[in-house]
């Protein structure tokens, strides 16, 4: 019995030491360009781009196969400074994609009308919405991003967008003559 555990404890160890050298010999470094165009997008994961979310859109804006310009929810500040990371001009957003909200909006569901049909849950990409079957459902209002993508599926209609309310103490003031900055 002691042979077999040590048998199998020197196997586990062999096995991950292999493992672990080649997690080190054969590692793939990100592409930091990736990365940085990754980071500016709003990670809404809305889809609203063409692509399945944010990583997959920055990797073809880095590999030069779409343009800045196809992200609805990141709107002109986006694409400003994509075009500043990139080098290019910023251009207008892609009216194909849709267009740029004005402020911010997360989901509401109008709880006594839900069905609990969890249509809803399944298109959430960031897992805002809980809830079970045949039960009320409702949204984690700092988990959503406000893509809208649980609006189309919702056949009673009881989704609806709401703008984010701003608390006074996260309003910034800049002092006159300089550019608004978030602080903090």
């Amino acid at each position: 019995m002691l042979a077999a555990v040590l048998a199998i404890g020197g196997l586990a160890a062999i096995f991950g030491s292999l493992l672990g050298f080649a997690a080190v010999r054969f590692r793939v470094e990100g592409d930091p360009v990736v990365d940085k165009i990754d980071a500016l997008l709003p990670q809404t994961q809305c889809g609203q781009c063409g692509f399945a979310g944010c990583r997959p859109y920055a990797e073809a804006m880095a590999a030069g196969e779409v343009e800045i310009n196809r992200c609805p929810p990141g709107g002109e500040g986006t694409i400003g400074a994509l075009a500043d990371l990139l080098g290019k001009d910023p251009i207008p957003l892609d009216a194909e994609v849709g267009e740029a909200k004005a402020e911010r909006t997360v989901a509401v569901i109008d709880e006594p009308w839900c069905i609990g049909c969890t249509l809803c849950i399944q298109a959430c990409p960031v897992d805002a919405i809980v809830g079970a079957a045949k039960q009320m459902h409702t949204v984690i209002a700092d988990e959503c991003t406000g893509c809208e993508l649980c609006l189309p599926p919702c056949p009673v209609d009881c989704i609806h967008m709401k703008p984010v309310e701003t608390a006074i103490g996260e309003w910034v003031w800049p002092f006159p003559g300089e550019p608004l900055e978030r602080h903090g």
